[in-house]
């Protein structure tokens, strides 16, 4: 599925939860939300790929993503580290990042926000909530949000 300008849509989904993972990747691929979804399973890999360096040095296979969907407590390197790299790197800052957790400590969200997060969710614990939430975050981003180019 492309967005709305016709260019391919992909997200980078940074999850350390393999059943998190795929619920969202499941609810995603049913609602036909994205061309890619790139997993990665920690903080680290997730800068990596968004660096493009190590095993995702190669742009072409691992694409600059158009939304980044952000666990908080991940191996290696914290998920806020991670949404803190990206937002101050003048080349990523511009890529939206939705923290999907299932942190709803006020502390998690506050620094979230002053991280300039674009969105902070919690996830549903049953899978008809989760996946009616997929369905409405990947309409949202996909067909009402207005995006700026991302280079």
């Amino acid at each position: 599925m492309a967005d709305l300008t016709g260019e391919p849509f992909h997200i980078l989904l940074v999850e350390d939860n393999e059943d998190h993972a795929e619920l969202v990747l499941r609810g995603m691929r049913d609602q036909q939300v994205a061309n890619t979804i790139h997993y990665v399973p920690d903080g680290e890999k997730a800068l990596d790929y968004l660096f493009t360096r190590g095993a995702y040095s190669d742009p072409e296979k691992n694409p600059r993503p158009n939304l980044v969907l952000l666990d908080l407590r991940l191996p290696r390197v914290d998920g806020l580290d991670v949404l803190k790299a990206i937002k101050s790197t003048p080349e990523l800052l511009r890529i939206p990042v939705v923290v999907l957790t299932s942190s709803e400590a006020e502390n998690d969200i506050a620094q979230s926000y002053d991280y300039h997060a674009n969105s902070y969710i919690v996830k549903p614990l049953d899978f008809k909530s989760f996946s009616r939430l997929m369905k409405d975050l990947g309409t949202y981003w996909m067909s009402w949000n207005a995006k700026p180019a991302i280079h």
